[in-house]
């Protein structure tokens, strides 16, 4: 027999195969299975047994699934599936969800979303890719865990349609706590992540069971700033220190955003790009990705972030001599360091931007002396002559 031949020869030749079809092969994979469990564990037979195993699967791999006919990348629905180098990296596909084996299969990665799957998988993929969704509807399912009940999905899998129940027969019914529907084991493997509408709600952050697609999904969306707690839940601020802090960091960095963009040093330095990896806080106060919260509910970003705001505070009043002649007296005591907008014992006039000492402010019983200048300023300057 084909295989009996080679256990005969030297391990140097433990390589080399002649087989004649894929019969054969599969023939002598199965008898060299067998071998290995005949024989005593751990010997230089079992050893040697096991090198001829794997060179065996790798010449029926050529056959069955030739790698240069596999193009580097194909198009599914939506999906840029890149076919994958690495040999040695075990994996599991998420169509058939068993293991990828790098070093006899071919096997392709989704650019988008991640999705991995045998090359002979691929056309049998119905999901599509997870990133055109973010890309089409980027915003979060802000309900916890909004179940209707096994019988509106018709007792089957929410993506592919498999029948499931509670109890296991024929496959076992899987809650996924972001979207409330179920799953077959297929589309839900357990994994874990954390439910943005736990957190905004609850200020919950254990991350629960979701299915695959959820995974995905929830993954692509953690950096993106969709979620406006303001009016989602106005309340959080109330009850979340935290969030209070970081709310008033993001409000001085943007009023320290007009200082570094008309300063040639400041843009040399490129301060503003400190933030590269949280773009919105340089834009707005009041949007925030899952991944913001995420990290103010761990204390990581209040780290970061005042020590951010200290580099720029340094730059724009001791650093910079343009930045500091952009400075305020307070007019209402004119006494005093120079005071900028960002200082933590400053008001700042809504009408005309002037700064003032807190305490100056509230208790000046007269407007703004700026308001009032311009206001008489206004008054006293001849009317343009109509055209006639």
């Amino acid at each position: 027999m084909y295989l009996h031949g080679g256990m005969g020869q030297n391990t140097s030749n433990s390589g080399s195969f002649v087989a004649l079809d894929i019969e054969q092969l599969k023939m002598a994979i199965e008898e060299c299975k067998r071998l290995i469990l005949e024989l005593p564990e751990h010997s230089e037979r079992q050893k040697d047994t096991v090198v001829k195993l794997i060179h065996l699967r790798l010449k029926l791999q050529e056959l069955k699934d030739p790698e240069e006919d596999e193009p580097n990348l194909r198009v599914l629905l939506e999906h840029r599936f890149s076919k994958e180098k690495s040999k040695s990296v075990k994996q599991t596909c998420d169509k058939c969800s068993t293991i990828i084996w790098g070093l006899i299969q071919t096997w392709y990665t989704c650019t988008g979303c991640y999705y991995r799957c045998h090359s002979k998988c691929l056309n049998l993929i119905n999901k599509p890719c997870v990133r055109s969704k973010v890309s089409h509807k980027s915003e979060y399912e802000l309900s916890i865990c909004p179940e209707i009940g096994l019988d509106r999905q018709d007792y089957r899998c929410a993506e592919c349609r498999t029948p499931v129940s509670l109890r296991g027969v024929p496959s076992e019914a899987r809650q996924c706590d972001y979207t409330g529907q179920y799953y077959c084991s297929t589309c839900h493997w357990n994994d874990t992540a954390v439910i943005p509408a736990r957190v905004i709600h609850n200020w919950e952050f254990e991350p629960r069971k979701v299915c695959r697609s959820s995974m995905r999904y929830l993954a692509l969306m953690l950096p993106r700033p969709v979620l406006k707690l303001r009016e989602v839940n106005p309340l959080l601020f109330n009850f979340v220190e935290e969030l209070v802090e970081i709310r008033k960091l993001r409000q001085d960095i943007l009023l320290m955003k007009p200082y570094f963009i008309t300063c040639k040093e400041a843009m040399e330095a490129r301060l503003l790009l400190q933030l590269h990896d949280r773009q919105h806080f340089v834009e707005n106060n009041d949007m925030y990705s899952l991944q913001d919260l995420i990290d103010i509910s761990s204390g990581r970003l209040s780290c970061s972030l005042t020590e951010i705001h200290t580099t720029f505070a340094k730059h724009i009043k001791l650093d910079c001599d343009r930045c500091q002649a952009k400075g305020f007296m307070c007019e209402l005591c004119k006494e005093g360091d120079i005071l900028f907008p960002f200082d933590s014992h400053t008001s700042v006039c809504h009408d005309c931007s002037a700064v003032f000492h807190r305490d100056c402010f509230y208790d000046n019983s007269t407007t703004c002396p700026k308001c009032a200048r311009m206001t008489e300023r206004k008054h006293d300057d001849p009317p343009y002559p109509k055209d006639t």
